[in-house]
């Protein structure tokens, strides 16, 4: 694409640039965690528990006394490996269930989709709860069970895509020299259904975040000592009256991340519609 256009889409979206700043410099801060903490995350110092934002702790303590601005920085990791992890695991299975689904149609398509109206049926969230709480609390099980979850979603709209796609005179051109099912699906299908898969998964990254957040929240994602966003919060209400800082903070790191990841989504989607590009 020519110069000229990124400028035109940063003058036309000026939120979708501050989303992809926002993701970019949470990104760098998870890769250079180590060199730009300044103190290690799951140190306690007691004798500094709970201490208020100030020149030591530039964003306080918890009651451990360990540094909340390490944490948080450290926590930036595990949230976007949550949101990336799910949004993949998602992605890729739904993208194949769907595109299965729509091109063999029939009972193969039946039984998927019957099965994913199931897992629709219930509320994400409860869902991914007894998943996580099946799975064991842990932090690797909250991104299965979250994951899990949001598939459904991609098959839906991947199926929708095949239905389309297959009509196509290319698909019906393979059949016709012999190709076969897998060849068709996999060379096909599946190239020319990305392009919504990947707005779908943009715009996902936030939810999947606040999701695995919440686990945490609740005790079924991460555990303690990990310095984990949704976790901070969880330890961090009881102190919240006096000590405000503990889990104010970490709240503000979920809420500009997810926010980022969705500007960056819709940023995403006009790139990708046809009709931005006339």
């Amino acid at each position: 694409m020519e110069l000229k256009y990124y400028r035109y889409f940063a003058k036309q979206y000026p939120l979708t640039v501050v989303g992809t700043l926002i993701i970019l410099i949470i990104g760098l801060v998870a890769l250079v965690a180590p060199l730009i903490s300044p103190h290690d995350p799951l140190q306690l110092h007691l004798a500094d528990r709970l201490l208020p934002p100030g020149h030591t702790y530039i964003l306080g303590t918890d009651e451990m006394g360990r540094d909340l601005f390490s944490r948080i920085i450290y926590g930036s990791r595990l949230s976007l490996a949550a949101g990336v992890g799910i949004v993949s695991i998602a992605g890729i299975f739904g993208t194949v269930l769907g595109s299965v689904s729509g091109f063999l149609g029939g009972k193969t398509d039946l039984i998927i989709m019957r099965l994913m109206d199931i897992m629709l049926a219930f509320p994400s969230l409860v869902l991914a709860l007894a998943l996580s709480a099946a799975l064991g609390p842990n932090f690797r099980n909250s991104i299965l069970a979250v994951a899990v979850v949001k598939i459904p979603v991609y098959v839906r709209l991947v199926r929708g895509q095949t239905l389309s796609v297959k009509e196509k005179h290319f698909v019906k051109a393979a059949q016709t020299f012999g190709a076969s099912k897998v060849w068709i699906i996999s060379r096909h299908i599946i190239p020319n259904c990305l392009a919504p898969v990947m707005v779908q998964a943009t715009l996902g990254i936030g939810e999947a975040i606040l999701i695995a957040a919440a686990l945490s929240f609740i005790g079924l994602g991460a555990q303690p000592p990990a310095a984990e966003w949704g976790a901070m919060v969880s330890m961090g209400r009881t102190y919240l009256l006096d000590q405000w800082w503990y889990a104010t903070f970490p709240g503000i790191a979920i809420f500009i991340t997810v926010v980022g990841f969705n500007l960056f989504g819709d940023g995403v989607r006009d790139l990708l519609d046809p009709r931005f590009r006339h």
